[in-house]
């Protein structure tokens, strides 16, 4: 998976069960959140938030899936490993997501996510090294990544493989300078609107996390590789005039 750097490819999720749990108003914990993990790739368990109804009303539970989205129709599991986004502008009419879209909808909790900034070549030079920035909630709260999740299961008795994508949208601010695309940051005023397993989303909905809200800052390429985890790689290093933007005071 060394150099898988599809838009949204990485995040860092170290927060434990309890503080997402008061983070993001859980009132049931199916899963509990997975180990810290500094470099969360495609294909990983990771911890999302959704509401279920749960008898005579809906419940908003901690639950765990794999990273990568299989459709119920789908003949086998290794599709997901594709599906790791879905774009905003029209995942609600795309087969693999319209379902899911519909009443499938959910949070992926995440400290932040990195993207990479390919720097203009100079004449005459190599081509330069893309350079990963690692972008987060300046005030240090859990970003909500907008995400969609799907039950699948080869044959009615064997279990269940619950999958999870996140959705995408064009980049805004300063973010832009980085790289085109982002994913999308649901404000908490959204949350309830978004996970509604009821009713669909209604048209023009967006509420998008304020792009002032964030922060964004260059780490190490040590990200590159999924062999690679641990705290250290949320280090900032200093930002050379060619490796991008310096976004550290707030995007």
């Amino acid at each position: 998976m060394a150099g898988f750097l599809i838009v949204c490819g990485r995040y860092a999720a170290a927060k434990d069960t309890a503080t997402l749990v008061e983070e993001f108003a859980v009132e049931a914990v199916i899963d509990p959140a997975p180990e810290a993990n500094y470099n969360v790739a495609p294909t990983t368990r990771v911890a999302m938030v959704v509401d279920r109804p749960v008898e005579e009303r809906v419940q908003r539970q901690l639950r765990t899936a794999r990273w990568g989205l299989v459709p119920s129709w789908a003949k086998d599991a290794s599709i997901g490993a594709r599906m790791i986004n879905a774009r905003w502008e029209n995942a609600a009419a795309k087969p693999a997501f319209r379902s899911a879209y519909a009443k499938r909808r959910c949070l992926v909790p995440a400290d932040g996510y990195y993207e990479w900034y390919a720097p203009a070549p100079l004449p005459g030079a190599a081509k330069p090294r893309k350079q990963p920035y690692f972008i987060h909630r300046s005030d240090g709260a859990e970003l909500a990544l907008a995400g969609l999740y799907e039950f699948w299961r080869p044959s009615p008795d064997e279990e269940w493989l619950v999958t999870v994508t996140v959705l995408t949208t064009d980049a805004v601010g300063p973010l832009a300078a980085i790289h085109d695309r982002m994913p999308v940051l649901l404000d908490p005023s959204g949350y309830a609107r978004w996970l509604d397993p009821g009713a669909p989303v209604p048209p023009g909905f967006d509420a998008r996390l304020p792009v002032e809200m964030l922060a964004a800052y260059p780490v190490s390429t040590a990200v590159n590789s999924v062999r690679n985890n641990g705290a250290a790689l949320l280090d900032p290093i200093p930002a050379a005039p060619s490796s991008g933007p310096d976004l550290s005071g707030g995007a």
